[in-house]
């Protein structure tokens, strides 16, 4: 059997990503980014971003067929994002795919976001083996048990409040930067001082481990570096914002690696996925590259670019999918907001 040719569509938040693989070769990855249409507004705005996505989707799409030099009836499969995602976003890209699945009678994958995440490590390390999970943005921050890429695959927790992604936006807004904000504070971090200010870690405590030992939650953080902000300008103190971003960072990326690492012990796995746009982070991948080789763990991790949302993760997950045989979705389905990891595929 050759290598199916796969197109994806990526439509869950505010990025338009239409990717074409053969197997596990990348032919196109085009995107469209309305952040920052966005940046006004200091977040995504769902009306904003599902307007984005109609004006991008054809373009897009047009694009990437010329760069992978396909014509559409080549096509073995259409993949897309089904969800997790924003309702008005997600119907986007999930009326082009079905509209393309029934023009050129091709085989349709509603596919799911943060198993996208897993998946496009194939395109740079090959087959994925049994793993922990971390996938880190800025709607998710969870922990996942990986036993098949294609259909088993279990959630051991995730945030239960702002997700790590959201937490640097709220604080970047604090001290004055701008939005997105995980870029922004990365940058400041490196020229403060991680240790200046000792931010609380969540649940981290004894008690907050005994239920939610591979949970996360930042909210409190955000709140204790706004009180901290507070303070200092109440009392007439130059905030030190450097320090604040390092010191903050820190908070969130000790928490993140620690879990990490406890959950590949958990699982006794000996390699970690690392997946998310706040996979970008270099402190976060520092880090992570510390702790696991400390733990004797196998750290994978995509380039920065296939981090972010984008077309190529689901384009290489439906390829997965049509390699193990997997029965392909209904046209009739709808898109899910809510799409638990452990669907893979809708039907």
């Amino acid at each position: 059997m050759s290598e199916p040719l796969v197109l994806g569509i990526e439509s869950s938040c505010d990025e338009t990503g239409v990717a074409i693989v053969r197997g596990r070769e990348l032919l196109a990855n085009e995107v469209a980014s309305s952040v920052e249409e966005h940046v006004r507004f200091g977040g995504v705005v769902p009306e904003v971003a599902s307007r984005a996505h109609l004006q991008a989707i054809v373009p897009t799409l047009k694009r990437a067929l010329e760069k992978a030099d396909v014509d559409p009836t080549e096509l073995d499969a259409i993949a897309v994002t089904a969800g997790p995602g924003l309702m008005g976003a997600l119907v986007v890209g999930l009326s082009a795919a079905k509209t393309l699945a029934a023009a050129l009678n091709k085989p349709l994958y509603g596919l799911n976001h943060l198993v996208g995440h897993v998946a496009v490590d194939l395109l740079e390390h090959g087959p994925i083996p049994k793993c922990a999970a971390l996938l880190v943005s800025g709607g998710h921050s969870s922990l996942l048990a990986v036993n098949d890429i294609t259909g088993d695959i279990s959630e051991l927790g995730a945030t239960i409040d702002d997700a790590a992604g959201e937490a640097y936006d709220k604080v970047a807004r604090l001290v004055g930067m701008g939005y997105p904000g995980g870029p922004v504070i990365d940058k400041a971090a490196q020229e403060g001082d991680p240790k200046a200010i000792r931010f609380p870690r969540g649940l981290t405590s004894a008690r907050d481990l005994e239920k939610h030992r591979f949970d996360y939650s930042f909210s409190g953080l955000k709140t204790a570096v706004a009180r901290w902000v507070e303070t200092a300008e109440l009392e007439g103190r130059e905030v030190p914002v450097n320090d604040v971003c390092a010191s903050f960072q820190e908070a969130v990326c000790d928490v993140l690696t620690a879990k990490a690492i406890d959950a590949c012990n958990h699982l006794e796995a000996d390699t970690l996925m690392l997946g998310g746009g706040v996979a970008a982070n270099s402190r976060l991948r520092s880090l992570l590259e510390e702790r696991c080789q400390a733990a004797g763990v196998t750290l994978r991790r995509p380039r920065p670019g296939l981090c972010t949302d984008n077309g190529a993760m689901i384009a290489v997950l439906g390829s997965e999918c049509v390699r193990a045989g997997r029965e392909p979705s209904p046209l009739t389905i709808s898109a899910n907001p809510g799409l638990p990891v452990e669907q893979v595929i809708l039907r």
